[in-house]
């Protein structure tokens, strides 16, 4: 590769989509125009029930498939550095390391109750055709029967369903089918939330510090144009001050709170002990369960 690929780790809903958007629009970084990519990163493993790949899953057919649609984004826009955001990811780091050697990693990580309210949404979103043509667009030709069953299945679930939700949707954990049973759709995503932060901190903590970095969505927002600058110095990517500037003009602290604030008490109080201790080692609720 003669480029640097940049992987954007972290849960849904949690800044991933903001971060990708800002690198990319600087000169010599590109990404692929669509949101995810998790069909290129499936292909070879379709059919695997989750997205909780092994790294023994990365066979060297698999490889070659992936780098080859790396290698087509910096051909196609000219560049030197590839960002790649796919928030299933946040399941398989070490399958994606095998992947994609030498990459470098930015995990993204935002408080885990404004997250679950926003991906709430996602799950009992309505069909946009634009979003999914985008998307179609990067599935491996052998795997469009299979992903084509299984949209019009979830979108025919959504129909029926008294939730008014999709029978999927975001990182598929290993026990989802169980989960679903078992669980209200808020402490899905709640568990969501919690198995993607633990899975991706245990997950790099195993790649040299020099290769990852860690960003508050908070902070960044708050901040956009120096956090950016420390994003950019991990990168070694030199940008001028305006190019800086103009690259997080659009970026804004609206949404912070908004999650909990859309929450009941009641709400909050189920969802706690299924997300506190994560809550707690990111900073964002005391031991007890309050907010810091």
């Amino acid at each position: 590769m003669q480029f640097t690929p940049v992987i954007i780790i972290g849960a849904p809903r949690s800044g991933t989509n903001m971060l990708r958007d800002v690198l990319a629009s600087l000169t010599g970084v590109a990404t692929w125009p669509s949101d995810e990519i998790n069909y290129i990163w499936r292909h070879g493993n379709v059919r695997y029930p989750s997205d909780e790949f092994t790294p023994d899953m990365a066979k060297p057919e698999v490889c070659k498939y992936v780098r080859r649609q790396f290698d087509w984004v910096a051909e196609k826009y000219q560049a030197n550095t590839v960002v790649e955001k796919t928030c299933a990811n946040s399941l398989r780091v070490g399958f994606v390391d095998h992947v994609v050697p030498k990459a470098k990693y930015i995990f993204i990580r935002r408080d885990g109750l404004d997250a679950v309210g926003s991906a709430m949404k996602r799950w009992q979103a309505g069909l946009d055709i634009r979003y999914l043509a985008r998307k179609a667009r990067f599935v491996p030709i052998p795997d469009l029967p299979y992903y084509a069953f299984r949209y019009l299945w979830n979108r025919v679930y959504r129909l029926l369903s008294t939730e008014r939700r999709l029978a999927y949707w975001g990182p598929k954990l290993d026990n989802m089918p169980k989960l679903m049973q078992k669980y209200s759709l808020d402490e899905v995503c709640a568990i969501q939330w919690q198995r993607c932060m633990e899975s991706s901190v245990a997950a790099l903590q195993k790649i040299e510090a020099g290769r990852w970095m860690e960003v508050a969505y908070e902070d960044f927002v708050h901040n956009p144009e120096s956090e950016l600058e420390v994003v950019l110095d991990f990168l070694d990517l030199r940008v001028e001050p305006g190019d800086r500037r103009q690259a997080v003009s659009d970026i804004r602290a609206g949404s912070i709170g908004k999650g909990r604030a859309a929450m009941s008490e009641e709400t909050i109080s189920r969802l706690m002990p299924l997300m506190q201790e994560t809550m707690s080692t990111f900073g964002y609720c005391t031991t007890e369960g309050t907010e810091v």
